[in-house]
């Protein structure tokens, strides 16, 4: 078994080599990141249930697919760098700095209320990484930037079941999935 190492023997021409670690690196939390996001969005079509079980559903297959195009980019730029890209469930769960998606079969609302602090976490962090490849490698900042302006659409699709006409948020304020998807829930049925 090969040992996870972010020293590339060789880079793209340009860059040096200690550069293209730190990239490397942060674009394998990048692929965790976005692995995680794809199979928790499967999950919850999967377990997605209620009056606007359709709509959701539906929805989320589109976004599934296109975070999938995004995890094979990634893995292919960290390999453009001469990094290893770590796919295994093993390698994200160990290395992941978040915890798992929790909601199980719920109503449409309480799964977009989660899905809401799940897209902040990623966009958050989707955004440092824009920042760190600033001047180490515009290449892969101009990826990110892609993904980012992606991941953010797909947000407010979520977001969008999420909001009063008064523009505000039923998971303001949340910190956990369950609190998200417990106000979102709360909210949709004040509202009923």
């Amino acid at each position: 078994m090969a040992e996870h190492t972010t020293t590339p023997h060789y880079t793209v021409p340009g860059m040096p080599k200690e550069d293209a670690a730190r990239v490397v690196e942060v674009l394998r939390m990048r692929l965790h990141s976005l692995n995680d996001l794809a199979l928790t969005l499967k999950h919850v079509h999967w377990n997605v249930v209620g009056p606007h079980f359709i709509a959701v559903h539906e929805m989320l297959d589109p976004q599934v697919d296109a975070v999938r195009e995004m995890i094979d980019t990634t893995a292919e730029r960290i390999s453009t760098l001469g990094g290893v890209p770590a796919g295994t469930p093993g390698a994200l769960v160990a290395e992941r700095t978040w915890d798992d998606y929790d909601v199980g079969r719920a109503d449409a609302v309480a799964h977009l209320g989660a899905l809401d602090l799940v897209y902040a976490g990623v966009i958050e962090d989707h955004r440092a990484a824009m920042k760190t490849t600033d001047e180490l490698d515009p290449v892969t900042q101009d990826m990110l930037i892609g993904q980012l302006a992606q991941l953010e659409l797909f947000q407010w699709f979520v977001r969008a079941h999420l909001e009063s006409s008064g523009g505000r948020l039923s998971t303001a304020g949340a910190h956990t999935l369950d609190e998200a998807a417990d106000q979102a829930l709360r909210d949709a049925r004040r509202t009923a």
